[in-house]
């Protein structure tokens, strides 16, 4: 047996140097590429604080004046039933704005900002959301004057619902007149629109949607995915915003009803490629830290 020893290192050293050799694959190096542009992360597996935060992690609730401070009755946590783990659940539309503070989450800067956000939602959109907007995200500081970055769901009256995604910039830049949003004509709006989505009360839908650019003194440009696949963009716009990086917030569940789950911010655009890789990410953003 002893004599066996040497040979049998001698016929696995090769094998062992050559898987050694074998350099990270391209889904190894995506991941690495999106563990570094993480800014924030909140799975709602523990609470419905953020897990990964550069500033704030408190999940805070605006209510009706007088309201005590908490999810209230339309909003809670569940600890299981998400896309990966726990999730947040509406119940109904409610007046509780819960959100994040952007700083930490979403640095914004005043000169050349990007990003990007994902999360996963949970509804049938013409069963679940009244007429009108339904807002999942909302990144807002103030009326939304100065700048308004959206998902949401529009139906005239009980019609079929449309999913998009706004970047309004300065107002004066894109509406000058002030016209209201819904008599502008689709192409007059900084937005993607998309009428046939995956959206269904019993799955989950993966949604991304990138800027790049933005206070660039130039056009920017917007991109949403549904589901790993890109949707559309929003390009040939001058995207400059008026906001003050420290007042800006992260609203969710604007009107909604339905699950959320797995809220992520990066510090930049992701690639497609990037955006496929997170889609299959098996055990979520947790996969990345």
């Amino acid at each position: 047996m002893r004599h066996l020893a040497p040979l049998l290192l001698a016929l696995l050293l090769p094998v062992i140097a050559s898987a050694a050799a074998v350099p990270p694959g391209p889904d190894a190096a995506a991941r690495a590429a999106l563990r570094e542009a993480l800014a924030f992360h909140a799975s709602f597996d523990q609470g419905f604080d953020a897990d990964l935060a550069g500033g704030d992690r408190t999940l805070h609730f605006a209510g009706p004046r007088g309201a005590p401070p908490g999810p209230g009755e339309a909003i809670r946590r569940e600890p299981a039933g998400g896309r990966f783990g726990g999730a947040l659940r509406f119940l109904r539309p409610g007046p509780v704005r819960p959100y994040f503070t952007a700083p930490g989450m979403l640095d914004y800067r005043e000169q050349d900002w990007s990003g990007s956000v994902s999360l996963w939602l949970q509804v049938s959109p013409d069963a679940d959301l009244p007429p009108g907007y339904c807002d999942p995200v909302q990144i807002l500081q103030g009326d939304g004057s100065q700048g308004f970055i959206f998902l949401e769901w529009w139906s005239e009256g009980r019609g079929p619902k449309v999913f998009r995604y706004g970047v309004r910039p300065i107002r004066e830049r894109w509406n000058p007149e002030d016209t209201p949003w819904e008599k502008l004509p689709v192409a007059r709006r900084p937005m993607v629109q998309v009428s046939e989505t995956p959206f269904a009360r019993d799955r989950w839908t993966h949604v991304v949607f990138t800027f790049d650019r933005l206070n660039a003194g130039r056009a920017g440009r917007g991109a949403l995915y549904l589901d790993g696949e890109a949707r559309g963009e929003v390009a040939g716009w001058d995207l400059t915003f008026g906001w003050d990086g420290r007042e800006l917030k992260v609203y969710l569940g604007a009107g909604y009803a339905g699950g959320l789950d797995e809220l992520a911010a990066f510090r930049r655009a992701l690639t497609p490629a990037e955006v496929r890789t997170l889609h299959a990410l098996p055990g979520g953003i947790a996969d990345l830290r």
